[in-house]
């Protein structure tokens, strides 16, 4: 849901706004937004060979987790969806950019700790890109969330794209078509 434009007007999320960086930066690539809101690395996994076949990506950006972890979905299940993810798309010659999450601190530290160290690990394990945490320097803000304050605002989103950019543009230099 956190790219998937939940409770925002549409085209305004952070994958609308860097569809616009790329126009306005002229740099030729097509961006497809195969969020979900509500999904999980289970049902990204489930989805994406369809996906890579359909779309041949150059480039994949994995922003999923945060729901296994609401829904207390085993942190070694979570891993071995996103290994899979990852080399699944590697597998395709898609290049991977991994956006990291936290969740929030009443699931104790360790959960915090261990959920968090999952997107590290598999960024070292596979050579790719890593977002350490989509939201941050917003988590703290709480007027940059909506009223659930689990989902940023249209005006946060600018700055969700500002975190990912380090991590996809030296990809997209490399690959310009």
């Amino acid at each position: 849901s956190l790219s998937a434009e939940y409770g925002l007007p549409r085209d305004s999320g952070w994958v609308a706004l860097l569809r616009r960086r790329l126009a306005d930066e002229r740099i030729d690539y097509s961006v497809a937004n195969a969020s979900i809101s509500g999904d999980t690395t289970s049902g990204g996994r489930a989805r994406l060979p369809a996906l890579i076949s359909r779309l041949k990506p150059s480039i994949v950006i994995v922003e999923l987790g945060a729901n296994d972890a609401l829904r207390g979905v085993p942190l070694s299940t979570t891993e071995d969806n996103l290994r899979t993810i990852v080399k699944d798309a590697q597998q395709s010659k898609a290049k991977v950019v991994l956006v990291g999450m936290y969740v929030p601190a009443n699931y104790g530290p360790a959960y915090t700790q261990q959920f968090h160290r999952i997107y590290g690990t598999l960024a070292k394990e596979f050579d790719v890109r890593l977002v350490p945490f989509l939201l941050a320097g917003i988590e703290s803000k709480p007027d940059m969330f909506q009223s659930d304050q689990i989902h940023p605002t249209q005006q946060a989103q600018p700055l969700l794209l500002d975190n990912v950019w380090p991590a996809l543009a030296p990809l997209l230099q490399r690959q310009v078509r």
